[in-house]
């Protein structure tokens, strides 16, 4: 049972990949205005992704911690405010551990993270998740302090 949860979250990833290089793919193919009109729209996403700030994981958990809860607060009011934003939360993994057993966990983290926003109000169609699992790390060291930092949902306005 639990490989086939594992292989389950293989194949989400990939698709949800795969999906994310298609449109990549479609937006170079528009014209000088909208290529110039699409440029904009992300760097105006890029301003409002830093404002979400990422949350953290207790080692092998998904579930929110509620320090971490009053930050999804946070994003939820921004969320609820600004109608038009949908998001994409991106979870990730500490280093340790086989690639489709982090795939699972970071799916499972930022699904964790998305309940919370859905429950808060915002409405689940805005709300995309993928996982990277130990793929993105933010600190490439080999400790504890660098796996905590790790151990996050990353959350990217689209």
């Amino acid at each position: 049972m639990r490989k086939a949860i594992i292989f389950m979250g293989l194949i989400v990833f990939v698709l949800a990949y795969a999906g994310c290089a298609e449109k990549q793919i479609t937006k170079s193919e528009g014209t000088a205005s909208t290529q110039k009109e699409q440029a904009m729209q992300e760097q105006a996403g890029s301003q409002m992704t830093a404002s979400l700030k990422d949350i953290n994981f207790d080692f092998d958990k998904s579930n929110i911690r509620p320090g971490d809860g009053q930050i999804l607060s946070g994003h939820a009011a921004f969320l609820l405010k600004n109608k038009n934003v949908k998001i994409v939360i991106e979870g990730n993994c500490d280093e340790r551990g086989t690639v489709e057993y982090n795939l699972a966990l970071g799916d499972r983290r930022a699904i964790e993270a998305k309940k919370y926003l859905v429950k808060s109000g915002v409405d689940k169609k805005r709300i995309k998740t993928i996982s990277y699992g130990k793929k993105n790390p933010l600190d490439p060291a080999h400790n504890e302090e660098a796996w905590a930092t790790n151990r996050r949902d990353h959350f990217v306005v689209k």
